[in-house]
């Protein structure tokens, strides 16, 4: 493996301004490493090889030429493959998409493409981003690099397996009740979900609107912060984006590794998520990083969400409600899959063929719950009464943050779980979103830190963070200070200790 593969985004632009590397050699080794490991992994749907190492010119020659070049300049950046690219296939992980080339990019992928970071290609992810464990992708699961037998989060999770398989420094994702959160907990990885309305939606194929939401997957605090303060920012494209300013996300990063970042910083330890149904080895790692913010000089206290217990079944009616809407776009008519169009059946026919044989069957059931929950007669007792439990855990949240600055869990239940485990069983797998969801329903931002590794399997844990509506920038303090607190004895990132997955010639 290229020693360039191991490095931080923040270490390889340092590498470029001086001279030492150029962006076509960035780019080089990282689709070497995608090419030596990702028939094992599959973390990546599509590789733009050529695109990413002509990119990667350009950004050498307007170096030589003295241009002003931002932090990502150079950067590879891996994009789940939810958000559109222009030129480059967006499947959302369905058939019902498959070989769909959109003719515009993301409004997060303009943004990249124009600080000059080099976009390597799109990442597997669950169907629709629907799922915990990206094993609902049409085109098959992505391996977990700690140990490829086991999931690695979703629905995000090819985006969260290429950064610890060393395949890309920097990579997109998308979060409506965990996606991006989740798979960096259980890979090791540093995930974020700004605040709603804080990173645009434009061009980002929805599958929940009122809860879907674009960030930054790292595998550093640094990098995370560096990419979030790239793709954020209004945008008069898209109807939900805040016209605010963004949080100084890369000072709270830097500032909170500080031996003091913390102090007096006063932080809330959720009640209602832990005990009963979590991992001894989850449990053990939270209370230790807890321990260690107060040795830090945060001001740790206990507080009660007492609706967050009804978080997860409010979910699972909105989710899905806005999804039927949502997904009735894919029609057979206007593109992706065409099935039994031979000139003999109606469009109605044509249509129901090609959605059976288009969409998964997590895709169908979730369809199915949405269309039932909003159907006459039922609207009121399912989805009306979800969103009025919504309002019951924004008040929540509000209250606890009249008391402490952020609130604080583990990121999922569970360390990561093997492939196939709960494929019959939806609702274990929809309990992985037990600490996450909550944060998508407030609209707040949050985000998940390393924290070790679980004494029963030796697999990744993460330190989730929430903080209000446009306080982005503490999720940065809090998650730097445990990486600094946590990197000595890791040795660096926690993906350090990730086995090897040197496969190809």
């Amino acid at each position: 493996m290229s020693e360039l593969t191991r490095l931080s985004a923040a270490e390889l632009s340092d590498l470029q301004v001086r001279g030492e590397v150029s962006a076509v050699e960035i780019a080089r080794a990282h689709v070497d490493r995608i090419a030596a490991t990702d028939a094992a992994v599959h973390a990546f749907l599509h590789v733009d090889t050529d695109g990413a190492l002509a990119a990667a010119a350009a950004v050498d020659a307007a170096r030589a030429a003295g241009e002003p070049l931002g932090p990502l300049a150079g950067v590879p950046v891996a994009v789940k493959d939810v958000l559109a690219t222009r030129g480059l296939p967006t499947t959302c992980g369905s058939r019902i998409l498959a070989g769909w080339v959109p003719p515009y990019d993301a409004t997060v992928v303009v943004r990249l493409r124009a600080a000059g970071a080099v976009v390597l290609g799109k990442t597997n992810m669950d169907e629709f981003a629907m799922g915990s464990s990206t094993e609902n992708s049409a085109y098959g699961p992505t391996g977990n690099p700690w140990d490829l037998s086991r999931v690695p989060g979703g629905s995000g999770g090819g985006s969260a397996a290429a950064l610890a398989a060393f395949q890309a420094p920097l990579a997109l994702g998308t979060d409506t009740g965990g996606s991006i959160r989740q798979p960096a907990a259980v890979t090791g990885t540093v995930g974020v979900k700004p605040t709603y309305g804080g990173v645009s939606r434009y061009g980002l194929v929805a599958f929940s609107s009122s809860l879907d939401q674009a960030g930054p997957c790292a595998r550093t605090v640094l990098d995370a912060a560096l990419l979030h303060g790239t793709i954020a920012g209004h945008d008069p494209r898209d109807s939900t984006s805040i016209d605010v300013g963004v949080p100084d996300v890369v000072a709270a990063a830097r500032a909170g590794a500080q031996p003091d970042g913390v102090r007096g910083l006063r932080v809330g330890v959720v009640r209602e998520l832990g005990g009963e149904g979590y991992q001894p080895g989850v449990q053990a790692r939270f209370a230790e990083t807890v321990a260690l913010l107060e040795q830090r000089g945060a001001e740790v206290v206990e507080v009660s969400c007492p609706s967050f217990g009804y978080a997860l079944p409010a979910y699972y009616l909105i989710a899905p409600s806005e999804a039927s809407s949502n997904l009735a776009r894919f029609d057979a008519m206007r593109y992706g899959l065409r099935v039994g169009d031979d000139g003999t059946r109606s469009a109605e026919e044509v249509m129901a063929l090609t959605r059976g044989a288009g969409f998964g069957p997590e895709v169908k059931r979730r369809i199915m719950i949405g269309t039932y929950a909003l159907s006459s007669g039922y609207y009121d007792a399912y989805y009306g009464q979800a969103q009025k439990v919504r309002t019951l855990i924004g008040r929540d949240v509000a209250a606890a943050f009249e008391q402490v600055d952020v609130l604080v869990s583990p990121t999922t239940p569970t360390t990561a779980f093997p492939i196939g485990e709960r494929v019959d069983d939806p609702l274990a797998m929809y309990k992985a979103d037990l600490c996450t969801i909550p944060a998508n329903l407030a609209g707040i931002a949050a985000g998940s830190f390393p924290c070790g590794l679980a004494d029963e399997d030796g697999l990744p844990v993460g330190f989730h963070v929430m903080a209000p509506a446009l306080a982005d920038d503490r999720l940065y303090r809090v998650g730097a200070a445990v990486e600094a607190a946590l990197s000595q004895q890791w040795g660096g990132p926690l993906t350090g200790l990730v086995p090897d997955l040197e496969v190809g010639p």
